[in-house]
């Protein structure tokens, strides 16, 4: 019985630390602004590690010609 209890109190404080933390509306969805602003700085590390500005460039190109402009 008294690990059953355990349990219960353990659980009951994993779903207060998840109310008082989560970071995520219930939907489960994220505003693209905040993801965009969350991808950005990691893309252009990338970029400048890797050198890869003509190939950002290309692709870009291509995904606008893609979509006709």
């Amino acid at each position: 019985m008294a690990d059953t209890a355990a349990r219960t109190v353990i659980r009951t404080r994993g779903r207060r630390a998840h109310a008082a933390f989560g970071s995520r509306p219930s939907s489960g969805t994220r505003h693209p602004l905040v993801a965009t602003a969350m991808v950005l700085p990691l893309a252009a590390l990338l970029v400048v590690v890797f050198g890869g500005w003509e190939a950002v460039v290309t692709q870009a190109s291509s995904v606008g010609v893609m979509l006709g402009r």
